[in-house]
């Protein structure tokens, strides 16, 4: 641990012989070697030397330092030459551990139980827990040559939004530390570069070398970006590229090459004005890009909402984490966090479900689910179909079904995982993409940012204020007048915001020009 006061150093490293490439940026190791010093030329072509010399670090022997990490995923990293080393003997599992965990798979509440163990002493949040124990566990990821199709990645993404004080960061915190390779940052102190590579230079030979960001260092791990919201939008668009593609394309001081950030991004955000609004969409609570945001395979709402039963089982939850002589807390409720780490481990070593066309039910269930949820958008009254769900969602459900079946040792997906992983992606798709205006899942909000609903009332006041101005005759109207004149011959009263959207909506498209400032503006037709 770091002395306090202290910021954390860096030394140089030595390997030879088969030390080197052993390990991987990212990595976190325990170093055995000898502490050596060097001299330093004050000219390479002089012999004299500065008084302070070089200090680094004669490796003999690497190995990973905490058995309470997920052992790297290997599945996830099968396309590089990755050695077998030292390192990796901390996560192989013992023949009387590895019947111990098979035995664990096959318990009825397997679910449940690892679902309970993960950060146990935030209180319930069970189908958050879920969708991260599914996260860690991982999909597939797959390359079908015949097909001549792109990676199809099985990395999970999941966005936690809500209220201050309701333990999203504590979650960030714990899945940081149980997860190998990882890097747990802050929104805020983030920089672009700071994520994906920087160039920096070599203080021995000068050279220009391309150093790692948080992203790659995460690379086959998860990724935790606590305050996502403050990002900046420089910093959010590397994000795109990371989350779908799954790589990092650098073209800096003539170094042009494209690493590989193959990770699982969980993020927190908390809305504009501290509280969540349960009047706007989610898009105008938080402020974040509809492009961005659809990536996200889970998006939880984490409200704070009051309700006295709740809130008395949570104070009395609290209370008890702070007694000392607290009575020890039923061992076959939760497992440890070593047996948990090792057997999350085990399954993305061992395991690699697969959909299989023979087993119809759960192919069927899939697709029948994926129907059905585009069919909440059908209005029998009317014509009007509103998108509650795309492609992404279907492949957000295949991901989640893999992890579910790779939980339980499986060899292939069956039905019950299809209907858990539906059940989850449902229940967070009625939180996030709910309509304020219309109280029907509309998966606009986070594809468009704006609900269809909205968009075609946006359309109507927009073809509304064409008509009046043509009507009017005149070149220039007073803003104040059109708005006044526009809600005097509408049904339903038209807000500012609206007018002033679909006034500018107009003048990208060239229909009309807007002057002024405030209420003082004019349109020109």
């Amino acid at each position: 641990s770091i002395p306090d006061g202290q910021t954390p150093h860096t030394v140089t490293l030595c390997m030879y012989d088969d030390l080197v490439d052993i390990s991987r940026p990212g990595d976190k190791l325990e170093i055995t070697g000898v502490f050596r010093s060097t001299p330093i030329r004050v000219n390479p072509r002089h012999r004299n030397v500065k008084s302070l010399f070089k200090t680094y670090i004669d490796v003999v022997h690497i190995r990973k330092s905490d058995k309470r990490r997920i052992a790297a995923d290997r599945i996830s990293l099968e396309d590089t030459d990755v050695t077998y080393d030292e390192s990796d003997e901390i996560h192989t599992v013992a023949e009387g551990d590895e019947a111990r965990l098979i035995e664990l798979s096959r318990r009825s509440d397997l679910y449940e139980l690892l679902s309970r163990s993960l950060a146990p002493s935030i209180y319930e949040m069970d189908d958050v827990k879920k969708g991260i124990l599914l996260q860690l566990f991982g999909g597939h990821n797959k390359v079908f040559r015949r097909t001549a199709a792109p990676r199809y990645r099985g990395d999970i993404n999941i966005l936690l939004v809500g209220d201050p004080g309701t333990s999203k960061s504590q979650l960030l915190q714990y899945v940081h530390k149980i997860a190998s390779r990882g890097v747990y940052t802050s929104g805020k102190g983030s920089s672009a570069v700071g994520l994906t590579a920087y160039v920096s230079r070599d203080p021995d030979t000068r050279q220009l070398v391309l150093e790692s960001g948080a992203l790659v260092l995460s690379d086959g791990g998860v990724c935790c970006i606590d305050e996502f919201d403050k990002m900046s939008e420089a910093t959010r668009s590397v994000l795109h590229e990371v989350m779908e593609q799954q790589t990092v394309s650098v073209a800096k001081a003539g170094i042009i090459t494209t690493l590989n950030a193959r990770t699982s991004i969980l993020a927190s955000a908390n809305p504009i004005h501290s509280k969540y609004n349960p009047k706007l969409s989610i898009v105008e609570n938080i402020q974040l890009p509809p492009t961005l945001m659809s990536r996200f395979d889970l998006i939880y709402l984490v409200l704070d909402k009051v309700d006295e039963n709740s809130d008395k089982q949570l104070a009395k939850h609290i209370v008890s984490l702070y007694v000392e002589d607290s009575p020890q807390t039923d061992e076959s409720r939760f497992v440890s966090i070593e047996t948990l780490t090792k057997y999350i481990a085990y399954a993305r070593k061992h395991c690699k479900p697969k959909l299989r066309v023979d087993n119809n039910e759960a192919y069927q269930a899939l697709v029948d689910a994926y129907v059905s949820m585009r069919k909440l958008g059908e209005n029998p009254r009317t014509s009007e179909k509103i998108i509650t769900a795309t492609t992404r969602q279907l492949e957000s459900m295949i991901r989640l079904s893999e992890a579910h079946a790779r939980m339980k040792l499986a060899e292939y997906v069956e039905l019950e995982d299809v209907q858990e992983a539906a059940r989850l992606l449902r229940e967070a798709i009625k939180q996030y993409a709910w309509d304020p205006e219309t109280g029907k899942i509309d998966m606009d909000l986070i594809n468009t940012g704006q609900g269809t609903h909205e968009r075609r009332i946006l359309e109507d006041i927009g073809n509304a204020l064409q008509e009046l101005l043509r009507k009017k005759g005149a070149a220039r109207a007073p803003w104040r007048t059109l708005l006044r004149e526009l809600n005097e011959q509408s049904d339903l009263e038209i807000t500012e915001r609206q007018f002033e959207t679909a006034a500018r909506t107009l003048e990208q498209q060239g229909v009309l020009k807007i002057t002024g400032n405030g209420a003082e503006r004019t349109i020109t037709h």
